[in-house]
């Protein structure tokens, strides 16, 4: 059985990878929520496959490396505090490399080793307190970012989303509910995996929205006939220049959106300072095998093949506002009002 929630009252996914004394535990997301299944991993190298393997996703890589790091740190128990810190580097490369697309497992690990370096001797005391605040940073940001992005929208606004935003789409709609907006959603289903479907829409009537489910394929249409206000989606990164990194899809919708003059609002806690542009960032191929099952099913006969590049670039132009944690921007914006002028 996984450790009692932190955050009891929340979401169920926003609660979804905790740490325990014998490892951490992982609330498979490839189920739910047709079962509540917790994978436990063991060990740092269990915690990264749990991430290769789909356990979890969107923001749950960042909780799963944080508490793997702690793992490393325990792991690393009776070693000097400099062999223990070079342990944790070296977990630290291969958790990153789990999904190099979303720039998240990246901070966590920074979060970690920054309070390792200076944390003297006891360095598995000090990754717990890093882990922690890191933990702590991620919520905070994610409800500053969800009060601006409230800001952006009408009440009764009805919002197009895709794939699962997790805590990123949980800020927002607690602070459109806080400010009784009454807002209503359509998620889209998001193959292969339909994140959409069982991970958004579920989480979305938890906390008591309006939701409509429809395929990958209808938006543009609903847009055309005026059911859509805004489409608003999260990021697995944003680059200086305002390209979105995204579930594959994004950039779709995001040029329907354009088309049939509905704006579209990405969610990002921060534009990332080590991408300058679109071309600065890896996009993750997955099997395409992936593509052809769905829910464990075969969906295509054997005598094709799939492909699948598990995130798209939408460029700037398609993008009307990137809502950080510090405020929304527009593109050409972004840089210099996040992180003040001159930043280029």
């Amino acid at each position: 059985m996984p450790p009692p929630s932190a955050h009891p009252g929340s979401p169920t996914l926003a609660d979804s990878v905790r740490l325990a004394d014998d490892g951490v535990h992982i609330l498979d997301r490839r189920v739910f929520p047709f079962e509540h299944r917790w994978v436990h991993a063991r060990t740092v190298d269990e915690v990264a496959v749990a991430i290769e393997d789909m356990v979890t996703q969107s923001s749950g890589p960042y909780f799963a490396v944080l508490w793997g790091m702690v793992l490393a740190a325990r792991e690393s128990a009776g070693a000097d505090p400099d062999t223990a810190r070079a342990r944790l580097r070296a977990a630290g490369d291969r958790l990153i490399a789990t999904r190099p697309t979303n720039d998240q497992p990246r901070k966590a690990v920074e979060w970690v080793l920054s309070a390792v370096a200076d944390g003297g001797d006891d360095v598995a005391a000090a990754a717990l307190a890093g882990a922690l605040a890191g933990d702590a940073d991620y919520r905070r940001r994610s409800r500053e970012m969800g009060r601006a992005g409230a800001e952006l929208l009408p009440r009764g606004a009805r919002v197009l989303t895709h794939c699962w935003g997790d805590l990123y789409l949980v800020g927002l709609v607690e602070a459109l509910l806080e400010q009784d907006k009454q807002p209503s959603f359509v998620c889209t289903e998001t193959r292969p995996y339909l994140q959409g479907a069982r991970l958004t829409a579920h989480t979305l009537a938890e906390m008591g929205v309006e939701t409509t489910l429809v395929t990958d394929a209808m938006p543009a249409s609903l847009m055309r006939a005026g059911e859509i206000d805004a489409l608003v989606t999260a990021s697995d990164r944003v680059t200086m220049d305002g390209h979105v990194i995204n579930k594959v899809g994004t950039l779709q919708h995001a040029v329907a959106a354009q088309a049939f003059g509905v704006p579209f609002h990405a969610l990002c806690h921060a534009p990332d300072p080590h991408s300058a542009t679109g071309a600065d960032v890896p996009i993750e191929y997955r099997d395409g095998e992936e593509v052809l099952h769905t829910l464990g099913r075969r969906s295509a006969t054997d005598l094709v093949r799939g492909l699948y590049p598990a995130f798209d670039v939408t460029e700037p132009r398609f993008v009307s506002t990137v809502v950080t944690d510090r405020g929304a921007f527009t593109p050409d914006r972004l840089a210099a009002g996040y992180f003040g002028e001159g930043s280029r």
